[in-house]
């Protein structure tokens, strides 16, 4: 079973049976039921931005010899660390804030420029020790998946009691997805609720909620798919992080990549979010 980090406000659709809390974690295996969307009729947009753009709050900027470039996706936790983004212009390390190991250099800055499609040019940096950190943006914790979690035997709620629950789970024929919020499990199937949560009571005795969703986690891996393939080099991040969903992280959208996910997979179930914002 895949265990994925959850960092998104989990909007459940469809209706609840049981219960949840808040959270920090999520278990995800596939499943056969469920209808497949259909595969993108045409091609994403690419947009560019007109004016002066800011990046989301610090991101990682890194030289290996080949100039700077910002890094907007994953970085690699190694060291040094890698990473690799659009190509930077006019970038000033600064006097603080900046690392160099093995040939590289790399540091935390918030940007400020325009982008062309390509090439950053950046206007102003401001190094991670000089920014202020109330203004990056934080990840929202999951919600609960219902209101009120119920226990039937807490004696019945040991961590052998939680594996042994999350892999029935993924032995439902209806399963989509589980994750857990604080000390709950929370499990999502796309057929009858309350029968899954009879045969979950067999191995758990703590705060347990399932909910009903409308597409299984086959489903929206096959979606994942399709936006790597259709988005290409602008998608930076993709993937569930609720059970009937998906998140896209691009370098730079004014809407038009949301639109086109909406025309393509309908309403909802693909949310763009854009790395660089307009300024002001």
């Amino acid at each position: 079973m895949r265990i994925l980090a959850a960092a998104a406000v989990l909007t459940v659709l469809g209706s609840a049976t049981a219960c949840s809390t808040e959270a920090d974690m999520r278990a995800v295996d596939r499943a056969d039921a469920g209808a497949t969307p259909d595969a993108p009729s045409g091609g994403a947009p690419t947009p560019v931005p007109e004016g002066e753009v800011r990046t989301s709050g610090l991101v990682t900027v890194l030289d290996s010899g080949g100039g700077p470039e910002m890094c907007l996706g994953a970085v690699a936790e190694s060291y040094p660390p890698q990473c690799g983004g659009p190509a930077l212009a006019d970038f000033d390390w600064g006097d603080v804030g900046s690392e160099e190991a093995a040939g590289v250099r790399w540091g935390s800055y918030a940007l400020t420029g325009t982008y062309d499609g390509s090439t950053f040019t950046v206007t102003d940096a401001i190094p991670a020790a000089l920014y202020d950190t109330t203004a990056q943006p934080q990840p929202e914790p999951l919600a609960a998946a219902c209101d009120e979690p119920t226990t039937t035997d807490t004696a019945k709620a040991t961590p052998e009691d939680l594996d042994a629950t999350l892999a029935a789970a993924s032995a439902l024929p209806s399963y989509a997805s589980a994750w857990l919020t604080g000390n709950t499990i929370n499990v999502a199937v796309t057929g009858d609720a309350e029968a899954a949560e009879a045969e979950l009571r067999r191995t758990w005795g703590g705060m347990l909620c399932v909910t009903t969703v409308e597409r299984t986690d086959a489903d929206l891996t096959q979606v994942n798919e399709e936006l790597q393939a259709a988005l290409g080099d602008q998608l930076l991040t993709s993937g569930s992080t609720s059970p009937d969903s998906l998140d896209a992280q691009v370098v730079y959208d004014d809407g038009s990549v949301q639109e086109w996910a909406d025309a393509t997979y309908g309403d909802g179930l693909v949310t763009v979010t854009s790395a660089l914002a307009p300024v002001g």
